[in-house]
């Protein structure tokens, strides 16, 4: 087994499992969806009165008022994308795919299942980060969040967005795929 042919393949494998997932990422997304709504329900009820899915977006109808006069009946909501959370899907796809595993099908449902509770805690610190950071200080302020909450907040963020998408699939591939890596390592000896 070479090293070049593997790369080559994934980033033969890469383009494909892109497409397939941004127009099948609403119905791929559900579960991390219905994850989303359950956490939402739990522990944020009093911040979080709904949650739609448009497509790849969410929409977080929440209890929080505009700090403007006049607004009163008025609510704030909150979009989040939630491919930009998922990516580490297709990503794990291409690598499969490319490493030619006779057990690519349930290595592609361990993936997904694995995979999906790390796109719903992207989605979900998004959120947090947008009601309680970025919104505002007359918004941010009807949340109750205080400053230690707030630092956790913008460092599930930052986890959930620049760590969580590409090192989880890449561990989860490693992980599922020792003896790849040993067939691998053992042609470069040779």
């Amino acid at each position: 087994m070479q090293l070049g042919g593997f790369v080559i393949r994934v980033i033969g494998w890469l383009p494909v499992a892109f497409v397939v997932w941004y127009f099948a990422a609403p119905a791929l997304l559900w579960p991390a969806v219905l994850a989303v709504k359950l956490i939402a329900q739990i522990g944020l009820g009093d911040l979080v009165r709904g949650i739609e899915q448009s497509g790849r977006t969410l929409v977080f109808a929440t209890s929080l008022r505009p700090g403007v006069v006049g607004a009163q009946s008025a609510r704030i909501t909150v979009d989040v994308n939630m491919l930009l959370y998922a990516f580490g899907l297709p990503l794990y796809a291409a690598l499969v795919l490319a490493a030619r595993d006779p057990r690519w099908p349930r290595l592609l449902a361990v993936g997904y299942v694995v995979l999906t509770p790390f796109v719903a805690w992207g989605v979900l610190a998004d959120f947090l980060k947008n009601v309680a950071i970025t919104a505002g200080p007359l918004i941010a302020s009807q949340t109750g969040f205080v400053s230690w909450q707030r630092e956790a907040i913008a460092f599930a963020y930052q986890l959930g967005a620049l760590i969580l998408p590409t090192v989880a699939p890449a561990v989860l591939w490693v992980l599922t795929h020792d003896a790849f890596l040993e067939r691998m390592k053992r042609a470069r000896v040779r």
